[in-house]
């Protein structure tokens, strides 16, 4: 069972490290000097799809990640 532990505990601080660096590295649509004077025309109804965008899938599917493994270190 430790071992068990040790390797969800592993999997738990890589998920974390690569949340953090994956939510650090994206970057809104108004984040650009452009955002500033009202050229974030891209995320707008006429703009690109943003819910085919993978660094939010992958955001997401860590994030699951990182709830599911936090649950399962505290039944363990």
């Amino acid at each position: 069972m430790a071992i068990f532990r040790n390797v969800l505990l592993a999997l738990f601080f890589l998920d974390c490290f690569a949340l953090t660096a994956l939510v650090l590295m994206h970057m809104s649509e108004h984040a650009t000097l452009g955002g500033a004077f009202g050229a974030g025309m891209s995320a707008t109804v006429f703009g690109r799809d943003v819910r085919k965008d993978p660094k939010k899938i992958a955001i997401g599917v860590l994030g699951g990640a990182f709830f599911v493994l936090g649950v399962l270190l505290v039944v363990v």
